[in-house]
């Protein structure tokens, strides 16, 4: 039997065979509750649920959103699709709603 490293997720339980796909997550999702946050505090009465989709959104376009704030506004209309990173978790079937 193989010892195999694995890297958890604490923010959502995503397990993954790389390091450094792991930290990218990791950094995604503080990126995402940072802008929740953001929102959540300035934008009186907001729902929870679309507050974290919004910080999700944008998270995951951030790219795009560094270049439009650069000059490029056009930027954030392009088509775009996020491609989740594979965790151990999807790949055993274990995957729980916390994947996102």
């Amino acid at each position: 039997m193989a010892v195999v490293a694995v890297w958890l997720c604490d923010r959502d339980g995503s397990m993954f065979e790389d390091r450094k796909i792991a930290e990218e997550h990791d950094k995604y999702l503080e990126l995402a509750a940072n802008i929740t946050q953001l929102i959540e505090d300035n934008i009186p009465g907001i729902d929870e649920q679309h507050s974290e989709a919004i910080g999700l959104l944008l998270a995951q376009r951030r790219e795009l959103l560094a270049k439009a704030c650069k000059g490029k506004p056009d930027e954030l209309l392009q088509p775009f699709t996020y491609e989740k990173p594979a965790t151990l978790n999807s790949k055993t079937g274990a995957a729980t709603d916390k994947d996102n």
